[in-house]
């Protein structure tokens, strides 16, 4: 009995600083908000064959994770700091990287981009516009980035941590590990915002995203 409530209070402990570390890389969302920057003194070109962006996704036996590539964009700069810009994500390139048998991969793949998560044939790309740039201070981060995420047509602000090193001519820009909830995009498949009844079998709301943006003067 007593092996069993240690057990127990380790799983609780293990759930809960698990659910304190999502918390903690959430990323603030809300109603898409009006872009402020429209124009910079620099411009520099999304590099789309080095721009990419890594995804992870749960459930409760397990997790998968992959990348999805950006496929142009600009970002904007003035006085050497981050001021706004945009960037296209193409949908159709969405890779799974944990699932080594081929048939199993191609079938996680080809569900995500059916209606049930991203509907990819009618929605082929999403977008990140940035509406506002604010410095941060004491941090690795340089910025805290918000924008307009598009995504199955819907449209919500995110607000994320990002870095970046700048030359005359090139740019790179990553993002820490930031958390979206999906719901709030309405991709719903297995979620238990829109059903009860799914007991264990449920897909965790929460996807994790990395951005890595390279970016070059034309």
């Amino acid at each position: 009995m007593k092996n069993f409530i240690k057990l127990s209070s380790l799983l609780f402990l293990s759930v809960f600083m698990m659910s304190c570390a999502n918390n903690e890389n959430k990323a603030e969302s809300g109603e898409a908000k009006q872009v402020t920057v429209t124009e910079g003194e620099k411009t520099f070109t999304v590099d789309s064959t080095n721009s990419t962006i890594n995804w992870v996704g749960s459930k409760p036996t397990g997790k998968h994770e992959g990348t999805i590539q950006i496929s142009g964009g600009e970002v904007l700069v003035t006085d050497g700091n981050l001021v706004g810009g945009n960037f296209t994500i193409d949908m159709n390139t969405i890779v799974n990287h944990d699932l080594t048998d081929p048939e199993a991969n191609a079938k996680l793949v080809g569900h995500l981009k059916s209606a049930d998560f991203f509907e990819v044939e009618t929605n082929p790309t999403s977008k990140f516009v940035i509406t506002s740039v604010e410095p941060k201070t004491g941090s690795t981060e340089n910025y805290n980035v918000t924008g307009n995420l598009t995504l199955k047509e819907n449209t919500k602000s995110v607000t994320f941590p990002v870095s970046y090193s700048l030359t005359e001519e090139m740019l790179k820009v990553e993002s820490t590990e930031f958390v979206v909830d999906r719901s709030e995009w309405d991709v719903r498949y297995g979620s238990r915002k829109f059903f009860d009844n799914l007991r264990d079998n449920y897909i965790s709301d929460d996807i994790s995203f990395q951005v890595t943006i390279n970016a070059k003067v034309d």
